[in-house]
């Protein structure tokens, strides 16, 4: 039987969310204030069905990856590693924030997630689990999936959505 449609299956659950505190920069010289959201995640992947499962992929082992993924920056401060306005130095026990020189924040490191972006905005979070998930796919060998996109809401009707076509 030939498909002329494409598979798609997503994933949204009561545990793929994250609390974390952040704050972000914003064109000019501004900088918001440290607070939080309690965020939210969604996640779909399309694909070919498996001839074997008819399946896109196993909605078990989607869930059990998104899980640890939010796990690992749940109840952080979300802290930008490549925004040029901000200054952070890790001491070991501590993270010392700076805005443009000027000292704003010190915290527990055991506290913080140090991310590889240039703002801690929904866009950027949704790219970073894309990005993560797609690592995650490939060790395992994941196969004849051809997009995979993730949306992230930082609050009811608020949401950022980045989605990635894979080769």
């Amino acid at each position: 039987m030939q498909r002329r449609g494409e598979f798609r299956v997503s994933v949204t659950k009561d545990y793929l969310v994250f609390a974390s505190a952040h704050f972000i920069t914003f064109a000019g010289h501004r900088c918001e204030g440290l607070h939080g959201h309690n965020y939210r995640v969604r996640v779909t992947v399309d694909g070919a069905l498996d001839e074997e499962s008819w399946f896109v992929f196993d909605f078990v082992i989607l869930k059990k990856i998104m899980r640890k993924l939010c796990d690992e920056i749940d109840h952080k401060v979300l802290l930008p590693l490549a925004n040029p306005k901000i200054q952070l130095t890790d001491e070991g026990e501590s993270v010392k924030v700076a805005y443009e020189g000027k000292p704003r924040y010190v915290f527990p490191r055991s506290d913080c997630a140090l991310l590889p972006l240039p703002n801690t905005t929904v866009e950027m979070l949704a790219e970073l689990l894309t990005t993560r998930l797609r690592s995650e796919l490939e060790s395992m060998g994941a196969r004849g999936l051809t997009a995979v996109e993730m949306e992230v809401e930082e609050n009811f009707g608020q949401a950022a959505t980045y989605r990635l076509t894979l080769k």
